[in-house]
């Protein structure tokens, strides 16, 4: 890139939770850092407090989402929110859908109109049109957002479930 190019900006839109610790200020630090690492956020949700959604637990999420402006790429960017968690005290990430108490839970829902799906990451996000914790405050955030596969707006998508 020379000195005289702007890096392109990308929509991003991503959720948020936290089901230990403190989970106001695991949040708030979170977006703090994706702030200070990431790019602009111009659009943010009220926290929501859920219950856990796929298996078992005592402690109640709250959750978030966030429109992000990043000139950060989809990869760099999942490394970015990966990071976050891991300095915010995550160890376990859920796989194959065994899902775990944490303290921070950074998932990219969408990103511009970018559909792809690689071992490392799958935009549109697979299960968003299945959990009313991210429709909601996503529904909040961009309620007119397309989704680019299902090709229907958040808004309906939450008015599906």
């Amino acid at each position: 890139m020379t000195t005289t190019e702007v890096p392109t900006t990308s929509n991003a839109y991503l959720s948020l939770g936290s089901n230990q610790g403190n989970k106001r200020k695991n949040m708030i630090t979170a977006l703090a850092l994706l702030a200070e690492r990431a790019g602009d956020i111009p659009t943010l949700s009220a926290f929501y407090e859920t219950e856990p959604w796929g298996f078992d637990s005592e402690h109640t999420f709250l959750n978030a989402a966030v429109h992000l402006q990043t000139t950060l790429s989809p990869a760099d960017l999942l490394a970015l929110t990966q990071q976050i968690e891991r300095e915010l005290g995550r160890t376990v990430k859920s796989e194959n859908h065994t899902y775990h108490d944490r303290p921070i839970d950074i998932d990219i829902l969408l990103y511009d109109d970018l559909v792809c799906e690689t071992p490392e990451l799958t935009v549109p996000h697979p299960l968003m049109h299945h959990r009313r914790f991210v429709l909601e405050p996503l529904a909040e955030v961009a309620p007119a957002l397309r989704h680019p596969v299902l090709h229907r707006t958040v808004d309906e998508l939450l008015h599906a479930l």
